[in-house]
C-alpha cells in the first residue's frame, strides 16, 4: 500500500484525487501507444502490451477478463490496477485450479477462479507456501499440492506487484545492458529532477487521459513518453521497430490464425476425399492449408526474430514448431507423391497440438523468456534440439498416418491389407523420423559432453530418447526381417508414439528430474491420459477387428476347398 501511494503522488503528482472518482470510460481508448512503451520483466525487455497479456494470463489463465458487462483487455487492466479505478481485489480472478488444493483451503470446488481478498486471508494458504518454499530453498522435490500451491502464490504475488506499482520497471537506469530497470519512484537515485521532469509530465498527462477516456491525449502522451524515456538511455532502450514488432506479433496471432486454417482445410480436404469427383475442393483444400502453413511460419518467424533464437527452449515452443514440421512433411510428402492422404493425416495431429496450447496458457505459457546458460549457444541448441524436434514431427505424422490406416484395417481389412502405396509411405516417414532421432541424440552427446563434461550420464530425457529410438529401429527392422506383418507395422507407428510423448512431455511435465529442467512445468495430465487412454481402445479396436477379420477368411478358406 505504502508503495502504491509513492507510485501515485510521486509520479501522478495531482492525480490522486480522481482515484476516489468515477474514472471516464477507458475501454474505448486505443492502447496501441501505451502498450510500445518498454518495460523490464523476468529478465528480458518487452513492450507493456507483451507485460500486460502474459500478466493477465498468469493470474486468470485467460488474455481477458471479463467483469459484469464489462470486457477489460491486458493494458487495462494493469493500468486500472495501477491507478486503482476498479476494486481488483474483490474480484474473482486469481486461478485456483487443482482439486485438492481446493479442497485442503476449504474452497467451493465447482469454481475456478477465486478473489485475491480471499486467498490472501486464509491462513491455511499462507502454511502452505511457506513450507513449499523452504522445501525448495532446500533443493528438494516438491509434489503436485505443493507445486500448484507454488502457483497461486506466485499468482498472489504478481497482482500484489501489479497493484503496488513495483512490477512496472519502466525507467532505464544506466548504460550496462545487464543493469536492473526501476520504478518511477525510484528516479531520484539515478537522474536529476531536470532530467526526469519531462517523464513525469507525460506520466500525469497519461494517468489523466486514462481517468478522463481521452484517447487522442492518451495515445500522445503514451508516445512522448516512450520517446523521453529512450532519450534518458538510446543505446539500452529498445528500438522502435522491435517493439512494433512485438506488438505485431501479439495482435496478428499467427497461431491462432492457423488454427482456423487448418481446420477449414482438413474438413474440405476430408469432404473431397469422401466424394468421386472431388478435384476442386481438393484444390481449395490444399490452398487454404498452405495459407495455414503461411500463418503458423510467419508466427515462427516473428518469434524467432522477437526472441533472437530457435523456438525451441520450452513446452510451448516445442509443439509450435514440431506442430509445423508436421504439416511442412504432410505437404513435401503430399507434392511429392500426388495424394492428400499425406495432409489428412498431418492436419489433424498439427490441429490438435496448436488446439492444446492454445488452450492450456498456464501449463505451456507462450511467453518469450531468456536462455538459461546451458542454451546460450546457438549453434549446439539449433542443430541438437531442431533435429529431436523434427524427429518427433516425422513420428507424430506416421502416427497419424497409422490412425488412418487404423481406421482402414477396422472398416475394411482386406481393403486395407490391399493397399501397399500406403503403408510404403508409411514404412518411409518412420525411416525419415528414425534417421533424425538418431542424428539428434548423437548431436545430443556431442553437446552434453561440451556443457557437461559427459557423453551420456542416463539422464531421464536422455534415456527415454533412447528408448523411443530403440522402439522405432526394432519396429523397421522388424518388418524388415519379416517379424510382423504391414498390420502390425501399423499398430507399431501408433503405439510407439507414446515412447516419444514420454521423452517429449512425460519427463517434463510426469517425471520432472534430470538436467533438462528448463523444459519443466506441470499440468495438462488429464488431456495427455485421456489421449493416450482412447487411443490405445482403438488400436485394441483395430487389432480385434483385423484378427476377427483374418479369421474369418481362414474358415471361409477351409470350407470352400471342402
Amino acid at each position: 500500500m505504502i508503495c502504491r501511494l509513492a507510485f501515485l503522488m510521486v509520479v501522478f503528482a495531482g492525480q490522486v484525487g480522481h482515484a476516489q472518482q468515477a474514472a471516464g470510460d477507458s475501454s474505448a481508448l486505443n492502447f496501441k501507444q501505451f502498450g510500445l512503451l518498454a518495460i523490464q520483466d523476468n529478465g528480458r525487455r518487452k513492450p507493456i502490451d507483451t507485460f500486460a497479456k502474459e500478466t493477465l494470463i498468469r493470474i486468470t489463465g485467460r488474455s481477458t477478463y471479463t467483469s459484469g458487462a464489462r470486457k477489460w483487455s491486458p493494458n487495462d487492466f494493469v493500468l486500472s490496477a495501477l491507478l486503482e479505478t476498479h476494486d481488483w481485489k474483490t474480484e474473482p480472478m486469481v486461478l485456483v485450479s487443482f482439486g485438492e488444493l481446493k479442497e485442503k483451503l476449504g474452497l467451493d470446488k465447482t469454481q475456478r477462479r477465486f478473489s485475491f481478498a480471499q486467498l490472501i486471508a486464509l491462513p491455511e494458504l499462507n502454511r502452505l507456501a511457506n513450507e513449499a518454499h523452504e522445501l525448495r530453498r532446500a533443493e528438494k522435490p516438491l509434489d503436485r499440492l505443493q507445486q500448484e500451491v507454488m502457483s497461486v502464490s506466485e499468482r498472489l504475488a504478481l497482482f500484489a506487484h501489479v497493484m503496488d506499482g513495483s512490477a512496472f520497471l519502466i525507467l532505464p537506469t544506466a548504460k550496462d545492458e545487464t543493469d536492473a530497470w526501476v520504478v518511477p519512484t525510484e528516479s531520484s537515485r539515478y537522474y536529476t529532477d531536470a532530467q526526469f521532469a519531462p517523464i513525469q509530465i507525460q506520466l500525469q498527462t497519461v494517468a489523466t487521459a486514462y481517468f478522463q477516456g481521452d484517447e487522442f491525449n492518451f495515445s500522445r502522451a503514451s508516445n512522448q513518453l516512450r520517446e523521453n524515456l529512450r532519450a534518458l538511455s538510446p543505446s539500452i532502450y529498445p528500438q522502435d521497430r522491435q517493439l512494433r514488432l512485438e506488438y505485431f506479433y501479439n495482435h496478428f496471432d499467427g497461431f491462432y490464425r492457423a488454427i482456423w486454417s487448418y481446420g477449414l482445410a482438413f474438413l474440405i480436404l476430408l469432404i473431397a476425399h469422401l466424394r468421386k469427383h472431388g478435384g476442386v475442393l481438393r484444390k481449395v483444400g490444399v490452398a487454404i492449408a498452405v495459407l495455414g502453413l503461411l500463418f503458423h511460419a510467419s508466427g515462427i518467424a516473428m518469434r524467432c526474430m522477437i526472441a533472437g533464437r530457435p523456438p525451441v527452449t520450452n513446452m510451448y515452443e516445442s509443439i509450435i514448431w514440431v506442430s509445423f514440421a508436421v504439416s511442412f512433411f504432410g505437404m513435401i510428402f503430399f507434392s511429392r507423391y500426388r495424394t492428400p492422404v499425406y495432409l489428412l493425416a498431418a492436419l489433424p495431429v498439427t490441429l490438435t497440438a496448436l488446439l492444446l496450447v492454445h488452450q492450456m496458457p498456464i501449463a505451456m505459457p507462450s511467453s518469450i523468456d531468456p536462455l538459461v546458460p546451458v542454451l546460450r549457444d546457438n549453434f549446439w541448441l539449433t542443430v541438437h534440439v531442431l533435429t529431436i524436434t523434427l524427429s518427433y514431427a516425422a513420428f507424430a505424422l506416421a502416427m497419424g498416418f497409422g490412425h488412418i490406416l487404423l481406421f482402414r484395417y477396422a472398416r475394411n481389412p482386406s481393403g486395407a491389407r490391399a493397399d501397399a502405396p500406403m503403408h510404403f509411405w508409411l514404412y518411409r516417414v518412420l525411416q525419415l523420423g528414425v534417421l533424425l532421432l538418431a542424428t539428434g541424440t548423437i548431436l545430443g552427446g556431442v553437446w552434453a559432453n561440451y556443457s557437461w563434461g559427459r557423453f551420456w550420464g542416463w539422464d531421464p530425457k536422455e534415456t527415454w530418447a533412447l528408448i523411443a529410438l530403440l522402439c522405432y529401429i526394432l519396429t523397421l527392422h522388424g518388418r524388415l526381417a519379416g517379424w510382423w506383418t504391414q498390420f502390425g507395422l501399423v499398430v507399431a507407428s501408433v503405439v510407439c508414439f507414446l515412447a516419444v510423448l514420454m521423452a517429449w512431455y512425460g519427463v517434463n511435465f510426469v517425471l520432472g528430474k534430470g538436467l533438462h529442467s528448463y523444459g519443466f512445468g506441470i499440468g495438462g495430465e488429464t488431456y495427455v491420459a485421456a489421449f493416450v487412454i482412447v487411443d490405445l481402445l482403438f488400436v485394441a479396436f483395430a487389432i480385434w477387428r483385423y484378427r476377427m477379420s483374418k479369421r474369418a477368411v481362414m474358415i471361409a478358406g477351409e470350407i470352400v476347398p471342402g
